[in-house]
């Protein structure tokens, strides 16, 4: 015997308890969980006095009342509150128990008590209530009454049974989405997360590093999201994460997700394995309101075929991917047909969705559900045995205790009959959930006297109860709690969107693989199941997928042009189209569409091949019928003729040269030869010109002395007679001097001022002529 004596510890202000209520008495554990004959059972907990008056000569005793006989009976025990004399039963001897002293109002103490289990009086196999009771009393009732009462569960077997319960208990590694779609452009495309909180979940004693450290020495089976494999295998490599206001930061998870990954690679080495779609996709959501995505639905195979890729890649083991799990095990007839549609035969189903009320015991879970399917039913009890906050100690304990309790008595209902149950629990657990759920389980295994662990698979081969419910609800049976946190039509008409657009940008780029994986994958994260009762922030990840997917395509886009004139009715239009990705596009076509107004003729298409980070001018050989304006729409297309990008407008102003322009040309250029020829015939006449190195000889007929100038007024020859006048030689010389002048002009006039600009190959500026 054990006294309370530990230090009195001050506990929450006192309230107005009364009577059998007026203490709370807390059992925080039970040692061991399943006894055995020669055991002593240890119970702790604490005494608190909630009332208003002290309480005096108190006294902590251990009380056995009748065996429960039923699952319900252990429900209703679990829910009763203050003391009832029949079924609390009377106290064990008196030694045992412990004194609490005086309790002024408020305060608590803590209690340790051991009892030997042959003290407890056990007649029979069955589970017991087992109560510990304050006793005491107060200054307006002095003597001894009964003041609180605390219960828990007392599961009670002497041997094995003959007919073992096959228990299979379902382990989940299931997490939120932390990965965007977006990655850098270097070449190992290092991954962006949105977040960095999944590292807390890793660390030591984050709730993932404990799922792996408890469920490694129990006997359950292993249901992973492939994506949760996929994202804590990024971060052992270099990532980023966004901070608020834009830009990132480098990610710190690495140590915690290789130490994490290592222990999971430990854990699950020969242990059963079940490998969930990809993202683990919300199918009650799907088949509800997904409709509107057919290529949603039929992208569950895929999914379904990525997840077993990703758990055979990270884990180096073969995982089962037979087995569909809608949230909480709600099925009806529609989530079934999603469920199967992606290869899936067995469907998770749970008790209180698929209900057995014509049976007085519970079934063996596995249902023919017809089509070659089966509906695998787990028990709703033992599977939120567990829900709730488990860092309680009293919660948690009474949660273990509860938890054996049922289970033997699904045993106890048909002792000769082989039954096979399965246990699915919460999809993420809490840490404290967790090591609940493996102290239950791990009671079980080691006690081994009514159950024995099983394998999913086993439990989907095991042989049906021929009584047990086969029929698969309707759609209106689905609980209207959880339709309200299902996934609204117009997410999946988003999702759809991104699908299209994803399609369309694919087709034209050389190197896919740089794309479609990880918007595959954000795709698939966009209708997770843990997105339920998070709207805007499924939103909102919906809305940053798409905006980078348009982003990216974007990015690839004809330059606007502006206006042109062209002189002549034939002529070449450039049209430049821009390519900023970090790789090379291929695949497209620029088509030119033209006005009928004036009868442009823009020519065929002509294919795009833009190598990333450059532009590429493709020019259009046009012909117009008329002067004139027209509108052009250039538009990319890709191979199946689906447009691409957003269309480029620009104007197109055609002009020629008329008639009457051409006669003045003409006869500018005919007067300009005539003068030549005038120019030419002149010089002909006058003969070659005097070779200016000649000497110069005297005339013979010039004597000594001639040498003298005449006189004013002599013009006559050496004949006698008279020569050309001076006036005319110079008139002649000034009239071919002024034809020459003229004709200089003319030529001047008609060619251009400078040099011709060469031409530039970019598109016309605004206003700017293209001459052909």
């Amino acid at each position: 015997m054990t006294s309370g004596t530990q230090a009195a510890t001050k506990a929450p202000a006192a309230g107005s308890g009364t009577g059998s209520r007026s203490a709370e008495v807390s059992v925080n554990s039970v040692t061991p969980t399943v006894p055995e004959n020669g055991d002593t059972l240890t119970l702790t907990g604490t005494v608190t006095n909630n009332s208003k008056a002290t309480i005096g000569r108190g006294r902590i005793g251990v009380r056995v009342g009748p065996s429960l006989d039923s699952r319900s009976a252990i429900d209703q025990a679990g829910k009763r509150q203050g003391y009832l004399s029949g079924a609390d039963g009377t106290e064990v001897d008196r030694k045992y128990a412990v004194k609490a002293g005086t309790l002024p109002p408020g305060i608590s103490r803590p209690f340790t008590l051991k009892v030997p289990v042959s003290a407890l009086r056990l007649s029979a196999d069955g589970v017991y209530q087992l109560g510990v009771s304050l006793s005491g009393q107060t200054r307006a009732r002095p003597y001894e009454q009964i003041l609180g009462i605390g219960r828990t569960f007392l599961p009670w077997q002497e041997g094995a049974s003959g007919k073992k319960t096959e228990l299979t208990y379902l382990w989940p590694l299931i997490s939120s989405t932390h990965m965007t779609a977006r990655t850098e452009s270097d070449e190992q495309q290092t991954p962006v997360f949105h977040d960095d909180t999944l590292v807390k979940e890793l660390a030591p004693g984050g709730r993932l590093q404990q799922m792996v450290a408890l469920g490694e020495d129990l006997p359950i089976t292993w249901v992973i999201d492939p994506d949760l494999l996929a994202t804590v295998d990024m971060m052992t490599k270099r990532y980023r994460v966004e901070k608020e206001g834009g830009g990132t930061v480098a990610g710190r998870g690495q140590e915690h997700a290789k130490k994490w990954l290592d222990d999971l690679q430990r854990a699950v080495r020969g242990e059963e394995v079940v490998a969930l779609p990809f993202a683990d996709p919300d199918l009650a959501s799907l088949a509800h309101r997904g409709r509107s995505a057919p290529a949603t639905l039929k992208n569950l195979s895929t999914s379904t075929e990525r997840g077993k890729q990703a758990v055979d890649t990270v884990l180096h083991t073969k995982p089962s991917t037979d087995f569909a799990w809608p949230v909480n095990g709600a099925v009806d007839s529609s989530i079934v047909d999603v469920a199967t549609s992606a290869g899936a035969h067995n469907v998770i189903s749970r008790s209180d969705s698929i209900r057995d009320s014509s049976l007085s015991y519970t079934p063996t879970s596995a249902r023919p559900i017809g089509s070659g399917h089966t509906a695998l039913v787990a028990d709703a009890r033992l599977s939120t045995a567990f829900q709730g906050d488990m860092t309680n100690a009293r919660a948690s304990s009474l949660a273990v205790q509860e938890f054996i309790a049922q289970s033997l008595s699904i045993s106890r209902q048909v002792p000769t009959r082989q039954r096979s149950i399965l246990v699915a629990p919460q999809r993420t657990p809490t840490a404290s959930q967790a090591q609940a759920m493996a102290e239950g389980i791990r009671a079980l295994d080691e006690s081994g006297q009514w159950t024995e662990s099983s394998r999913l698979e086993a439990a989907a081969e095991a042989k049906p109860d021929p009584g047990a419910d086969r029929r698969v609800p309707g759609p209106s049976s689905y609980p209207a709690s959880l339709r309200r946190d299902e996934l609204p039509v117009s997410a999946f008409e988003q999702v759809r969107q991104t699908q299209t657009t994803l399609g369309d940008f694919k087709v034209i780029l050389s190197r896919s693989d740089r794309v479609v994986p990880p918007f595959g994958s954000a795709i698939d994260r966009e209708i997770s199941t843990s997105w339920r009762g998070k709207p805007r922030p499924a939103a909102a990840f919906r809305d940053a997928v798409q905006e980078y997917l348009l982003d990216l395509k974007g990015r690839v886009r004809l330059i606007k042009k502006s206006d042109i004139t062209l002189s002549g009715r034939e002529a070449t239009i450039p049209v430049t189209v821009q390519n900023n990705l970090g790789q090379r596009v291929d695949g497209l076509y620029l088509e030119l569409e033209s006005g009928r107004r004036i009868g442009l003729d823009v020519g065929e298409a002509k294919p795009i091949k833009v190598d990333g980070g450059h532009s590429q001018s493709v020019k259009f050989d046009t012909t117009a019928k008329a002067n004139g304006r027209t509108v052009v729409k250039a538009q990319l297309y890709t191979k199946d003729h689906k447009p691409y990008g957003k269309p480029m407008t620009f104007q197109v102003n055609v002009t020629s040269i008329t008639a009457t322009v051409l006669l003045v040309i003409a006869g500018g250029v005919l007067l300009m030869v005539l003068a030549g020829i005038r120019m030419y015939t002149q010089r002909k006449r006058k003969g070659p010109a005097p070779d200016p190195d000649a000497l110069l000889e005297q005339s013979e007929a010039e004597e000594p002395g001639e040498s003298e100038p005449r006189e004013s007024g002599e013009t006559e020859s050496e004949s006698g007679e008279p020569a050309e006048s001076d006036e005319a030689g110079e008139a002649d010389e000034a009239g071919e001097s002024g034809e020459a002048d003229e004709a200089d002009e003319a030529g001047a006039a008609g060619e251009p001022e400078g040099d011709t600009e060469p031409q530039n190959d970019n598109p016309p500026g605004t206003g700017e002529k293209v001459d052909r």
